[in-house]
């Protein structure tokens, strides 16, 4: 576990992120092999992070290395097209189920067994993915700001501010953006996720359309759900979709949070308590087992 602000930052800085050779992935078909960066500290159990839609660094883990850092092996990709992993000149309308498999060949490459997955954003979306193709060879889910729609009316503005005008999002985000991905990649980067979710939408045969196919209720690994009350990017009546595919799986709304609860200061104790509880609970289970 980091146990200084250098050291944690030592995690985190791109100089210090080791790679990994996979060799291929469906993001970029035509490239083999793949390099793949990642952060790692800690040791115990694995718990890999998987970012969203705009990479790592805009929503960081820091909370949670400090947090789990002394019981877990905290593991956390930069995908292709982010980071310093391989640059990509455009985002295929099923960039979720192709990120799924990548990820699961990183895994697979580093050797690591029955992972936690935590998935943030478009992230959530490909942990779930993950476990629905491959049950077994993950231990948990925690799903944070979790999409299941596949037309999402309400973030429409927003995801065309990213695909037409991604300085629009204001200059904190563009220069975090710029840091995490570099000033000549990260508006194409933005333009082309914003435009693949757009294609999402417009492909949807219905408002109820989700990104599952309809088989999100059989997921099988135990998971939990964290949302921030506020989070600008949930449909109305979609938490309640997806109570209603998992009416088992609990779903915790922190209050005033938006859509980032481990990175926002005033949710992300709160995030760090429900995520630590659901860790323990799995523990004392398998202990029992």
């Amino acid at each position: 576990m980091p146990t200084s602000t250098r050291e944690i930052l030592r995690v985190l800085e791109p100089s210090f992120m080791p790679t990994i050779s996979i060799d291929e992935s469906p993001l970029a078909p035509t490239v083999s092999p793949v390099e793949i960066y990642f952060r790692e500290t800690g040791s115990g159990k694995p718990l890999i992070f998987l970012h969203g839609g705009w990479g790592y660094q805009v929503y960081p883990f820091n909370s949670q290395i400090e947090a789990f850092g002394a019981e877990y092996r905290i593991v956390i990709p930069d995908r292709t097209g982010y980071g310093r992993s391989l640059r990509i000149k455009e985002f295929p309308i099923d960039f979720h189920l192709r990120a799924a498999r990548e990820v699961k060949r990183f895994i697979e490459a580093l050797g690591i067994d029955r992972p936690i997955l935590w998935g943030h954003s478009d992230g959530a979306v490909i942990a779930v993915l993950m476990a629905l193709s491959d049950p077994d060879s993950y231990s948990a889910l925690i799903l944070e700001a979790f999409h299941f729609y596949k037309d999402k009316p309400g973030s429409s503005e927003f995801f065309e501010t990213m695909a037409k005008n991604p300085d629009g999002l204001g200059p904190r985000v563009s220069e975090t953006l710029t840091a995490d991905h570099g000033e000549d990649y990260w508006r194409e980067l933005i333009i082309n996720n914003g435009l693949a979710w757009l294609k999402i939408a417009e492909s949807s045969s219905n408002e109820y359309e989700d990104l599952y196919e309809g088989q999100l209720g059989n997921l099988k690994v135990p998971a939990i759900f964290i949302h921030g009350s506020r989070d600008p990017r949930t449909e109305p009546g979609e938490l309640d979709a997806v109570r209603h595919q998992l009416p088992d799986a609990p779903i915790y709304m922190i209050e005033g949070g938006g859509h980032s609860p481990h990175s926002e200061s005033q949710s992300a104790e709160e995030c760090n308590r429900i995520a630590g509880d659901f860790l323990t609970r799995l523990v004392n289970q398998h202990r029992r087992a």
